[in-house]
């Protein structure tokens, strides 16, 4: 168990960790010069690339092979693909998929 200075230490730690990861880009890249372009690609590539990992990493462990396994996962993940499609929402993509395969697991499945 930890003290209570010690308590304190590790939530310094994380504020100021935090304060970091939020002020560095503004102190690094000003707006008198333009972002490079390595940044800005970045910014473009990161974000689908996450998000495919994080499905990969969602699915590994589903394995198709035994009765329903795999369903709610293939109907939610179409639910939420055409929901961005008709949409454009992220959010709402994610959190109506979330909730239907929450719903599909504890009470169809």
């Amino acid at each position: 168990m930890m003290t209570l200075g010690q308590q304190f230490i590790t939530i310094g730690m994380c504020v100021l960790g935090t304060m970091l990861t939020r002020f560095l880009p503004f102190l690094v890249f000003s707006d008198k010069k333009p972002t490079p372009k390595y940044i800005q690609y970045l910014g473009r590539a990161l974000p689908p690339a996450i998000f495919a990992m994080l499905v990969v990493y969602c699915l590994k462990d589903v394995n198709v092979a035994y009765g329903g396994h795999g369903l709610p996962e293939l109907i939610a993940i179409s639910t939420v693909v055409v929901l961005h499609l008709w949409k454009r929402k992220m959010l709402l993509s994610i959190a109506v998929g979330t909730a239907l395969y929450m719903l599909l697991v504890q009470t169809v499945f």
